[in-house]
C-alpha cells in the first residue's frame, strides 16, 4: 500500500514573551491540524517564546515558564505528532524543537548551526546541538532541524538523509528583506533535489521590533519542484499530503549517495532513529495540498512588510492609536497610508503644523490626503511658539548670522507638539524619515526624529516613490496619495525656497551610493572605479559616518533591506577611520 504522509505547517504570529498567549495559539492550531487528520503538525522556531527573545533568555523564570508551556503543548498532542520550537534548559540552554506525540515528549532536537551575523546573535545565548535525529511518524522517516541548519549544503539534512529521512521539517524564524524570497526558494529546492526527499520549510509570521517575518512557508518534492507555498505576511495552516513512496523510487535510481564518504557526515553530527508512531494503513481520502499562494511583486511585498511591521509593533506594544505629522510631502503621505492600512482609519490622527514657510499647497495636500485616507486631521499652527523661541534666543544669538540652528527650531517645536499630544492621549507617534535622510543625517534630532516608531526608516527615497505609486494603484480606497505630493520637489520648508537637493545629491544618485557604502561595504576607491562621482562619494561617506550618533537615538523601524541601520550595522559612534 502506498504511504501517504499528511503534514500540517502552522505559520503563526507569536509575540515575544507572551508565553501564555503563544501557547493558546499553538493549542488552537494543533486542534485544527488534528481535525483535518494530520499525522504531524509543526510550529515555528521558538514559537513558545517568540523570536528573538534576546536577553529574556537570561531570566531563569522565563526559561522555566517556557518549558512548562512546551510540556502543556506536548500533553495535548493526543492522536497527533507535534514539533514545536522552545528553549531547552538542560544541560545548557539550546534553541530546540520538541517532538511530542499522544501526550508524551519523545525527544528534543537542538539547533546545530547558530547564526551570529546581521540581526542574529544566537552564539550569545545557546549551545549548539550535535545530533541529527530522524523520527518515524506513521511509518514515515521525518528529519527535524531548525532554520540555519538547512542553509548548509552538507549539514544536518545530509546526515538525516543518510539515516533514511524521507521528509525534512525545517522550522524557522527567518526575517524578511526585499529579494530574499527568491533566493530562499531556490535554496530549498536545491536541498530537496540534492537529497531526494521532501523539504517542508515552515516560517513564522509577524513583526517584532525592527524585524518582520513573512511566513510564505514552502514544501518542495524530491525533484526540486514546488508542491505548495503558504501565504505571505499572514497566519495560515498549510496542510498537504505527501506521497513518500516517490522518495524511495527516486533513490533506487540514483547511485550518488552510496559513494559519499561517511566520515564527512560523522564530522557534522551523529544520527539516531526514534520511533514515534508505526504505520497505520487505512482508508483516508487524499486531500492533496493547498494551491501555492501567489508570489507578491517586489514593491507589493515591501509594502505588506511595512504594514505588518507597523501593525504588530503598535498593537503588541499595547497602543490603540497613532499620530504623525503631515507636511504635504511624500514621506508623511506614505507613512500615513501605511498606518491607515495597518490600523484602520479610525486609529490614525494626522497633525499639520504650518509655519511661516509652509506653502499653501503643502497644507492643501495634507488635507486632501487625510480626506482620501479617511483619517482625522488636526491643525496646530506653530507660529506663536516660533516667535517665542526667536525672542528667547535673540540675546544669546545676537551678532551671529542665522543658520541651520534657527531653521531646526521649527522642527523641534513640531516634535514637541506631537509628543505632547501623545502624552495627553496615550497615542504612539510615528516618525516619517526615510533611509536616505537617516543615512545623511538630514533630520533634526529632537525634532522630526522624535517618536516611538519609524515606519520607513529603512526605505530609500527612490523606493518611497515606488511604494506611493503602488499604493495609489492598489488597495481600498485608491488612489490616496495626492499627485502633487509625488510630483513636487522634496522640501523641508524650514526657510524660503528650500529644496532637499540644495543640500543632498539627487536621490537617484544618493541611494545608489548609500546602498554601496552602507549595505555592501564598498570602499571609496571601489566606488570611484565603478563610475561614481568622487565628490559625491566623499560627501556621502563622510556624512554617513558623522551622523552615526543621530541614528543611535532614532526609534526602531521596519527592516526591509538586506542591511538596515541598527542591529544589522554596528559601527562605533566615536570612529576616526577615514578612506580619503
Amino acid at each position: 500500500m502506498s504511504r501517504s504522509f499528511r503534514l500540517a505547517l502552522a505559520q503563526i504570529n507569536p509575540t515575544v514573551g507572551d508565553i501564555q498567549g503563544n501557547t493558546a495559539k499553538i493549542l488552537g492550531y494543533m486542534n485544527q491540524a488534528r481535525n483535518v487528520g494530520a499525522d504531524l503538525v509543526a510550529f515555528p522556531e521558538l514559537s513558545v517564546t517568540g523570536y528573538p527573545p534576546e536577553d529574556l533568555l537570561f531570566k531563569p523564570t522565563f526559561l522555566r515558564d517556557n518549558v512548562e508551556a512546551m510540556q502543556k503543548i506536548v500533553t495535548a498532542s493526543r492522536g497527533i505528532a507535534v514539533v514545536v520550537g522552545y528553549v531547552q534548559m538542560e544541560p545548557d540552554i539550546a534553541n530546540a524543537a520538541a517532538v511530542g506525540c499522544d501526550g508524551h515528549l519523545v525527544d528534543s532536537y537542538r539547533k546545530m548551526y547558530l547564526p551570529n551575523y546581521g540581526v542574529f546573535d544566537e552564539d550569545r545565548y545557546f549551545r549548539r546541538g550535535d545530533t541529527c535525529p530522524v523520527y518515524i511518524v506513521n511509518g514515515v522517516r521525518v528529519g527535524v532541524n531548525i532554520c540555519e541548519d538547512i542553509w548548509y549544503p552538507v549539514g544536518p539534512i545530509a546526515v538525516q538523509r543518510e539515516a533514511g529521512a524521507e521528509v525534512i521539517v525545517n522550522i524557522n524564524a527567518s526575517p524578511f528583506h526585499a529579494g530574499k524570497r527568491a533566493y530562499r526558494e531556490k535554496m530549498i529546492a536545491t536541498r530537496a533535489a540534492d537529497n531526494e526527499l521532501f523539504v517542508a520549510y515552515l516560517n513564522t509570521v509577524g513583526g517584532q521590533d525592527e524585524l518582520v517575518f513573512d511566513g510564505a512557508s514552502l514544501v518542495y518534492d524530491m525533484t526540486g519542484e514546488l508542491v505548495t507555498r503558504g501565504p505571505a505576511f499572514q497566519e495560515a495552516l498549510v496542510v498537504i499530503d505527501l506521497d513518500v513512496e516517490g522518495v524511495f523510487r527516486a533513490r533506487l535510481r540514483d547511485p550518488r549517495p552510496r559513494k559519499e564518504n561517511p566520515a564527512i557526515l560523522r564530522a557534522i553530527g551523529s544520527s539516531k532513529v526514534v520511533g514515534v508512531t508505526s504505520f497505520q494503513p487505512g482508508e483516508r481520502r487524499n486531500i492533496g495540498g493547498q494551491r501555492p499562494a501567489r508570489c507578491l511583486e517586489d514593491v507589493e511585498e515591501v509594502y505588506q512588510a511595512l504594514v505588518l511591521g507597523t501593525r504588530d509593533y503598535v498593537r503588541k506594544s499595547g497602543f490603540s492609536k497613532v499620530l504623525l505629522g503631515l507636511s504635504g510631502g511624500i514621506d508623511s503621505a506614505l507613512t500615513a497610508a501605511i498606518a491607515r492600512d495597518a490600523l484602520g482609519p479610525e486609529n490614525v490622527v494626522g497633525v499639520t503644523m504650518p509655519s511661516r514657510y509652509s506653502s499653501p499647497g503643502s497644507i492643501g495636500d495634507s488635507k486632501e490626503l487625510a480626506e482620501k485616507l479617511g483619517i482625522q486631521m488636526w491643525t496646530v499652527p506653530i507660529e506663536p511658539a516660533h516667535v517665542a523661541f526667536a525672542e528667547m534666543l535673540a540675546p544669546t544669538f545676537k551678532e551671529t548670522a542665522p543658520n541651520v540652528a534657527e531653521e531646526n527650531v521649527q522642527s523641534r517645536i513640531r516634535g514637541n507638539v506631537l509628543m505632547t499630544i501623545s502624552n495627553k492621549f496615550g497615542w504612539l507617534v510615528l516618525t516619517t524619515g526615510n533611509k536616505s535622510e537617516m543615512a545623511m543625517g538630514y533630520a533634526t534630532l529632537y525634532g522630526d526624529m522624535v517618536g516611538g516608531f519609524a515606519v520607513i526608516k529603512d526605505v530609500p527615497k527612490t523606493l518611497v516613490y515606488q511604494l506611493a505609486r503602488w499604493r495609489n494603484a492598489h488597495g481600498d480606497p485608491h488612489p490616496v496619495i495626492p499627485q502633487a505630493s509625488i510630483e513636487k520637489p522634496p522640501s523641508a520648508e524650514l526657510k524660503p525656497n528650500q529644496l532637499d537637493q540644495d543640500t543632498l545629491p539627487p536621490y537617484d544618485v544618493l541611494d545608489q551610493v548609500v546602498k554601496a557604502y552602507v549595505e555592501e561595504d564598498w570602499g571609496y576607491q571601489e566606488m570611484v572605479d565603478k563610475g561614481f562621482d568622487p565628490q559625491v562619494v566623499r560627501q556621502v561617506m563622510s556624512t554617513v559616518d558623522r551622523n552615526e550618533y543621530k541614528r543611535r537615538q532614532a526609534p526602531p523601524g521596519v527592516k526591509i533591506t538586506p542591511r538596515a541601520f541598527g542591529k544589522d550595522r554596528r559601527l562605533p559612534i566615536v570612529n576616526k577611520y577615514r578612506q580619503f
